[in-house]
């Protein structure tokens, strides 16, 4: 079998935002927020109604803006490419999401909590190991929590994960797997189709239950994001190739593997680790070492 690639704006929407999804969200956001626990028992799945959208493919997708039954409000974002002022654009958001439930007249009393969840397919945080980070305001002497914390922001960054099939233990770990990986599995391993909520998720993913349209939407949008992503390597080789002219000219006498780690330090929070490795000629093992440290 053959599954689309859930990290796709049209393929996230379809398994998690659809009409359908409300079960698969509900275990997904458990899973990922609360640590597993059934915290959340039921949600409304609605429009994200953010900002304008600009027409055409994009490299990111607000794809899915839910609201919990206490009318807490989530809003999640899948990114792929790794983009100027991303940070600042999910504080953005999120602030948005908040500001905008008031209707004119309304009092502050009547704001909800706002979570915002982002899954990257990147590295936000490279000086930090947690797989799953999650940030609220807090004093900077005591981190005395704000007595109104309603906005909290959710990372997940998935090359981070690096358990294997028979290494997946919690529910968050079953569903991560299932983001990271389910465009390359051919057989769905059990420990993951066991879980309801996901298999049912793999069903929607299945590509023999997409329209021939629905193929060629994602075909466009994943066409769109090699592209960004080969025009980020050649910047990146353009770069490397004056920095090291540079280096020549002004005399600089580093050892030649020595130079490819240094290249590749720079590139550690951009690309992936296989990435790196074919820009710099280092093994994907001397990459993933470079990370770990």
């Amino acid at each position: 079998m053959t599954y689309i690639n859930p990290k796709t704006d049209y393929a996230f929407k379809k398994i998690f935002g659809s009409s359908e999804s409300k079960d698969i969200l509900i275990s997904f956001l458990n899973a990922i927020i609360y640590d597993g626990n059934p915290t959340i028992a039921d949600l409304e799945i609605i429009d994200p109604n953010l900002p304008p959208r600009v027409e055409g493919l994009k490299d990111s997708s607000l794809d899915v803006k839910a609201q919990l039954a206490d009318g807490t409000l989530v809003i999640i974002e899948m990114q792929v490419l790794n983009v100027e002022s991303f940070g600042q654009r999910i504080l953005y958001n999120a602030a948005k999401t908040y500001a905008f439930q008031l209707q004119k007249g309304e009092g502050y009393r009547m704001l909800k909590p706002v979570i915002a969840l982002t899954i990257t397919d990147f590295e936000m945080f490279k000086n930090s190991n947690n797989l799953i980070s999650r940030f609220v305001y807090k004093e900077e002497a005591s981190n005395l929590p704000y007595p109104d914390n309603d906005i909290k922001l959710v990372f997940v960054e998935l090359p981070k994960f690096t358990k294997e099939v028979d290494q997946l233990e919690t529910l968050a770990d079953k569903w991560i797997y299932f983001m990271k990986y389910a465009i390359t599995i051919t057989e769905v391993p059990p420990v993951i189709d066991s879980v309801p909520e996901i298999h049912k998720a793999i069903g929607i993913a299945d590509e023999v239950n997409l329209s021939p349209d629905e193929l060629a939407n994602i075909e466009r949008q994943e066409m769109f994001i090699y592209d960004q992503q080969g025009t980020i390597i050649k910047a990146v080789k353009d770069a490397v190739q004056e920095a090291r002219q540079e280096a020549r000219q002004e005399g600089r006498q580093e050892g030649k593997q020595e130079e490819k780690r240094a290249i590749a330090r720079q590139l550690l929070d951009r690309l992936d680790d296989e990435t790196i490795s074919q820009i710099t000629g280092l093994s994907i093992e001397d990459v993933r070492n470079l990370r770990s440290q």
